[in-house]
């Protein structure tokens, strides 16, 4: 018997050994595991493509596509776009490649003729409104409109060193300024790409990570409250003067189980302090929430609504200087607004011709966020957030001026000065909401 387990005792080992899985060996850079768990090969990105070839099919035979089939084609090809990398291909976000593409190819055909080049520019902004409601209706995250515009800064400047440079009407001083505001640019845009406020759950140890859907569990035992006025997320009781608690009260009825209700984020489980959202873009609440910008794929809210509101500013600023430096240089002699609308002789050479395109893509690209702009500094002279704005339209509420340019909400209006103030001081305070904002 002894002999007996002794032997068992030494076959013990032996048969951990062979259980033992063999270790996975490291992935060379063209190599990478798919959505399927599987080691794939970047060279074999056009293999196995059962879908994509009954596309082909329906849509050579005339058919109509299932819309599963055309979901599962751009799975697959968001899951084989991949760049060599070290320890592994790194996956590439599709959304990113149709402005380093069509950006170039779309400019260049508008500088064969002036009539397609109004076409073209034309449709530019169509598409790009029609990408945005496409995305915006599937409440989808996309690095689309990112993309095109730090591309287009990226290629504008090219274009300009290029084409506008050479000819020698630009000094030193002024490509500097003009550099270092691109420069300003990508530094106020990178502020503002970081956390803009997000909330995270006090039940979780962890901080909620930014551009991610976060489904904390309640603990054990821990009720969902529906939001004890005057309380902020982690719990604690605001200090506000009576005055203050006095106007409060009078704006907002705390007592409703309506607004008690409002208070609390079923996603995030967690109670939001005033003017805070879910948004469902990102899939988290964010501390007075402006809105979604696509254009930086981020939220604005409390954190990082003075960036966005400066990185606007220089844009404005850098664009129209560099935009009237390129006219002074291809149509002289000529104010700004004629040699935009009337430069004879700009169509004869194609350097020419393609810098003045690259001049009113820029215009129209500038208009578009001089509006936003605009849109913002009323919002912020009145205290309401975009969001506020949307809500107040589609509830009818509010005051509206100027064919509903504004909207004043009256709730959190302190008047020009005050609401300036405050805005000019958020984020540097501590994270509690007074108590007249509890919503």
């Amino acid at each position: 018997m002894g002999t007996v387990q002794t032997l068992k005792g030494n076959m013990k080992p032996v048969k951990k050994k062979k259980t033992e899985e063999p270790e996975l060996e490291p992935l060379c850079c063209c190599e990478y595991i798919d959505r399927n768990g599987e080691k794939n090969h970047v060279a074999a990105c056009l293999c196995d493509c059962q879908d994509l070839d009954e596309g082909c099919d329906r849509w050579l035979t005339c058919k109509s596509m299932r819309p599963e089939t055309c979901e599962r084609i751009t799975d697959t090809i968001s899951d084989r776009l991949r760049i060599p990398w070290l320890r592994g291909a790194r996956k590439v976000n599709i959304s990113i490649v149709p402005p380093l593409v069509l950006l170039p190819v779309f400019l260049h055909v508008a500088s064969w003729h002036f009539l397609l080049g109004v076409v073209v520019l034309t449709s530019l902004p169509v598409l790009a409104l029609w990408y945005y409601y496409l995305t915006h209706r599937r409440k989808e995250q996309t690095l689309f409109f990112l993309s095109l515009g730090l591309f287009s800064l990226g290629y504008m400047y090219y274009v300009f060193l290029r084409e506008v440079v050479p000819r020698g009407q630009v000094g030193p001083t002024q490509l500097a300024l003009l550099t270092f505001g691109l420069f300003l640019i990508l530094l106020a845009l990178y502020r503002a790409k970081k956390d803009p406020g997000y909330l995270s759950n006090p039940a979780c140890s962890d901080k909620c990570p930014s551009n991610s859907q976060i489904e904390c569990p309640i603990k054990k035992g821990q009720e969902k409250t529906k939001g004890f006025p005057g309380t902020d997320p982690s719990g604690s009781l605001n200090n506000r003067t009576l005055k203050d608690d006095i106007k409060g009260s009078s704006r907002v009825a705390l007592d409703s189980p309506a607004k008690m209700k409002e208070d609390w984020c079923a996603k995030c489980q967690l109670v939001r302090p005033a003017r805070a959202w879910h948004c469902r873009i990102c899939g988290i609440c964010v501390r007075r929430m402006d809105h979604h910008c696509v254009w930086i794929n981020s939220c604005v809210g409390e954190s990082n609504h003075q960036a966005f509101i400066l990185a606007l500013l220089i844009f404005l600023l850098t664009s129209v200087y560099g935009i009237s430096l390129t006219l002074n240089t291809i149509c002289r002699d000529r104010s700004l607004f004629t040699a935009l609308f009337y430069c004879p002789g700009v169509y004869a050479n194609y350097s020419s011709a393609l810098s003045f395109t690259c001049v009113w893509y820029s215009v129209i690209i500038t208009a578009g966020m001089a509006y936003i702009f605009l849109i913002q500094l009323i919002n912020i002279s009145y205290n309401v957030t975009e969001r506020e704005v949307q809500q107040a339209l589609r509830q009818k509420t509010g005051r509206r001026l100027l064919c509903g340019l504004i909207v004043d909400t009256g709730q959190y209006n302190r008047g020009f000065l005050r609401n300036w103030h405050q805005f000019s001081t958020l984020g540097t305070h501590p994270a509690h909401a007074p108590a007249e904002d509890i919503v």
